[in-house]
């Protein structure tokens, strides 16, 4: 009993560390964007941001152990040194906005990017498979087109 609670209670800890890890990655964000942020601080912020959102990973999950691991290390280690870079009092400021958009994350622009990019997607794909179409098949009869004999039989 005393394991399952002490494997719950590293679960819940897990989750919340998540958690902070997801809001201080937003506050990354918006630190890299914001002007008053020193140049070396909204690098590495950006980086982080970039890396911890990005669908594209240093190391594949797939890959057994290291997949996860870069996840683990990178991240946390990005996230901690750009929080050190960022000056305590705009770090206040970036955490409170972090906080207000975590209530309703909603970025227009990006969804509608994300449509257009998939619209896109889909057009080429249908581009591609008529394109493929037209090489598989071969041209076709009609009743205008000419029919060629051997040259033998118009002779006889």
């Amino acid at each position: 009993m005393r394991r399952r609670r002490a494997g719950i209670a590293a679960i819940e800890r897990l989750k919340a560390w998540a958690r902070r890890l997801k809001s201080e990655v937003l506050t990354l964000w918006i630190a890299a964007r914001d002007p008053r942020t020193p140049w070396r601080a909204r690098l590495v912020a950006g980086g982080a941001a970039a890396y911890a959102l990005s669908p594209i990973d240093l190391i594949p999950d797939f890959v057994p152990v290291l997949g996860y691991l870069d996840d683990l290390i990178i991240v946390p280690l990005g996230v901690a040194l750009a929080i050190r870079l960022i000056p305590a009092p705009l770090l206040g400021i970036f955490r409170e906005r972090a906080a207000e958009l975590a209530v309703r994350p909603v970025s227009r622009t990006a969804a509608m990017a994300i449509v257009i990019i998939w619209l896109l997607g889909a057009g080429a794909l249908a581009a591609a498979w008529r394109a493929a179409q037209r090489v598989e098949s071969p041209p076709s009869r009609t009743m205008f087109s000419p029919v060629t004999q051997p040259a033998a039989s118009l002779h006889r």
